[in-house]
This record gives C-alpha cells, structure tokens and sequence, in this order.
C-alpha cells in the first residue's frame, strides 16, 4: 500500500470444496471445474465489503501429473473471470504443486502460502481470515498467526470431530457453504468495528 500500512481486511480461501466441488480423483480439467452455488457471489461479497480475497490451495495433482500447469492455470483463469463478473476479484491464487511426503513447507497445513502471500500483498497476517472445508486448512491458518477462521461443509470428507475442533482456537464457526460463511464474516467485522 503506498501509505507503508498493511492491508488490514484479507481473506485466505481453500479452493477445492469452498469455491468449487471437490472431488476425491482430484479437480484434473476445467471441465471437471464446477462452482459451488453462491460462492462466486460470496467472493463478490467480499471484495464489495473491502477484502482483499486470495486462494490458498494444495495442488498435488501437478506433482501426480494428472494436471499440467496450463490446465491449472486455464482453471485459475475461469475462476477469476467468474468471480469478476460477479462483481468480485481474487487478488492472487497460491498453490502448493508438492505431493504430502514431499516435506515442503507450502502444502497446508504448513503456513508457507499465507506467508508469501501476505509477504507479497503486504498483509497483516494477524487481522487475516481463513475460510475452508478442511482441519488442514483451519491448521494452517492458525500456525500461520490468522485472528480467525471459519469451516464450511461443502467438501467431500466429513467434518473434523468436535474434540479436534477445540484445538483451533481460532475457528469462529462452522458455515453451510462460503456465502453464508461471508456473511458472518462481514457481521463479525461490523461487531468488532462498533
């Protein structure tokens, strides 16, 4: 920002299962893309209550070959474009192309891509909002310094148990999908701003 400050209103957003459906053979075309309703909305939304919106997705689909770097990036493509003609933008898509064994430090729920998103897009981490469908992604948002985060049911794996929830100390609530997730996201802000 040119003033030197920090944006002070991101949302990190898991791709698979939050913004579009999941699928456990892995999203490998953009035919294989389909959005979940509402959620292009929701990220309009967003973008209209002045967040800065980025996609934190694992990837590993590149590392298996079964997706190439075209056909990802013809599917980011999509997705943006669908957004934007909502009305909303998605500042930066960050991916982790690494298969779980690889030990990498990108791959949720390891915090590297908040990190160099918010390195990137001179965030505040600490004011930053997580919204996904995975524990995995709720970790990482928390290892990552999030204030908040919140879990959608949309995905295909079943919600974590409530005892692992008590774990995330910043998990604000479980949402039916991301709109309503937004929703309560933009009244969260407008309490805490009153």
């Amino acid at each position: 920002m040119a003033d030197g400050a920090k944006s002070a209103k991101a949302v990190f957003l898991d791709r698979d299962g939050v913004i579009n459906r999941d699928s456990a053979d892995y999203v490998k075309s953009l035919a294989e893309f389909s959005l979940i309703p509402g959620s292009v909305e929701a990220i309009a939304k967003l973008t209209q209550a002045g967040y800065e919106v980025f996609v934190i997705t694992n990837q590993s689909g590149l590392a298996r070959g079964i997706i190439d770097m075209a056909g990802l990036e013809e599917i980011h493509r999509y997705m943006k474009n669908a957004v934007r003609e909502a009305g909303g933008e998605i500042r930066g898509v960050y991916f982790c192309p690494h298969l779980p064994d690889e030990g990498c430090d990108c791959r949720k729920p390891s915090p590297g891509l908040i990190r160099k998103a918010a390195e990137e897009n001179d965030l505040d981490i600490s004011k930053a909002v997580m919204i996904g469908d995975k524990g995995t992604d709720i970790e990482c948002a928390q290892r990552a310094g999030c204030k908040g985060a919140y879990l959608v049911k949309t995905g295909i794996r079943e919600l974590p148990g409530r005892d692992r929830m008590e774990e995330w100390k910043i998990l604000r609530a479980v949402a039916d999908d991301l709109f309503q997730a937004a929703d309560w996201l933009i009244a969260d802000e407008d309490d805490d701003n009153r």
